[in-house]
């Protein structure tokens, strides 16, 4: 038997009989949450149990959850806070039979759904969930992407509550809001389709621009993010491509670098399934990295890196603890800080190894937390945005995460 096996067996006997009985929550209780969401909430999507569930990180608790159907669930918020909206598939048979696609309105008080948008049966299912719809920057229309391998978006009017149009969109895939009436798409030559939409959400224009990167020596992966009035994408070999939105069609700023020719001799690569976040009002882009070769795109990081976007320069290091350690020691009650339970945690970091992390989020207020989740075993990990520090693990989070949005 392994050595770091026996240390696992020893510490799970000495701390399992120590575990005291934890109280049951009161039946019959009826909620409902502040009109304003809390600035450290944020919600986990589940790839197995189909919802999307509400924690506040700064506390560690599950606020609430909303189901949905087939597929990948991203949920979208309105920018008044009092709505969230899910594009949903469901199957008359379960997992087959007569397809319906809708939106479904979410009160975002009571969390229960209050209007229903019926879609062309072709909304995308894909893995990460990223990009997958958008709603434009005032809040009036929701876009949905299609795949059927057919590519378009369907444009949905919240206020109305009805379908505006699909506009077929060839060649190009997932959405990006960029303003009031317009949305942005990749296209596989790397190209970038700018979709601007009028009063009415029906097409207006659609404007390809000339390709921003060579998607056979260095494709960008999908996993973008905004930063003011800028989408940052990045490429396998992290190099940032800066989109501006302040122009129309959008412009594309100097590339630059998040690895130094050093960084590349001991083969640090971003990676992960959600692995770029900003903050916007300090100027802050971090990045999810890891040590491997190439075509790890993918794989989970062991450390953020963060960066001054405007500077294009690396200002901080955070080095990631083990998800598979932090795990065990929520369930075996090791968050108390007593001695044993010190040692108990200092023994699983020790010994258990580190396979990082696939996704990460920073909110957006001015005391902000990076979140960090891993699928398998699901987990969140809470950090303080500005120093990096481990503020707490939270482990009863579902069975297997995907996509962390804030709303």
């Amino acid at each position: 038997m392994k050595p770091w096996l026996v240390s696992l067996l020893a510490l799970v006997t000495l701390v399992s009989g120590a575990r005291g009985d934890e109280g049951s929550d009161p039946l019959g209780q009826v909620l409902s949450l502040p009109p304003r969401p809390g600035p450290h909430w944020i919600w986990l999507s589940d790839l197995v149990l189909q919802r999307t569930a509400l924690f506040d990180t700064d506390t560690g608790n599950m606020l609430g959850m909303l189901s949905a159907g087939m597929g990948i669930v991203a949920p979208v918020f309105s920018p008044d806070h009092r709505e969230i909206y899910l594009a949903e598939t469901y199957y008359s048979r379960g997992t087959r039979g007569e397809r319906t696609d809708v939106v479904t309105v979410y009160d975002a008080s009571s969390l229960l759904p209050i209007a229903e948008i019926p879609l062309p049966p072709k909304r995308a299912d894909h893995a990460s969930g990223v990009a997958s719809n958008a709603i434009t920057d005032d809040g009036r229309f929701l876009a949905v992407f299609n795949l059927t391998p057919a590519t378009s978006i369907s444009v949905v009017d919240l206020p109305a509550r009805r379908l505006s149009a699909e506009i077929p969109t060839p060649g190009c895939s997932l959405v990006y809001p960029a303003g009031a009436r317009r949305f942005l798409m990749l296209c596989g030559d790397g190209s970038l389709l700018s979709v601007t939409i009028d009063d009415a959400g029906q097409e207006k224009t659609l404007q390809r621009s000339a390709p921003f990167f060579d998607p056979n020596a260095d494709p960008v992966t999908e996993k973008a993010a905004r930063a003011g009035n800028q989408w940052l994408f990045i490429s396998f070999a992290g190099v940032v491509h800066p989109v501006d939105l302040s122009s129309d069609p959008p412009s594309f700023a100097k590339t630059w670098s998040i690895v130094s020719e050093e960084d590349k001799r001991a083969s640090w690569r971003i990676g992960g399934t959600q692995q770029l976040t900003a903050h916007a009002a300090s100027g802050r882009l971090y990045a999810l990295m890891h040590q491997g070769g190439r075509d790890t795109h993918k794989d989970p990081g062991t450390e953020v890196w963060v960066f001054d976007i405007a500077a294009h320069a690396r200002v901080q290091r955070i080095a990631l603890r083990s998800p598979i350690a932090g795990f065990l020691r929520r369930h075996l009650g090791l968050t108390e800080g007593s001695f044993t339970a010190r040692i108990a945690s200092w023994l699983l970091y020790a010994v258990l190894p580190n396979p990082g992390v696939d996704r990460i989020l920073v909110t957006q207020d001015e005391a902000p937390v990076l979140v960090t989740g891993t699928t398998f075993p699901s987990t969140l990990e809470v950090h303080d945005g500005r120093s990096g520090a481990l503020l707490r693990d939270i482990a009863e989070v579902g069975v297997a995460g995907s996509v962390i949005a804030s709303p």
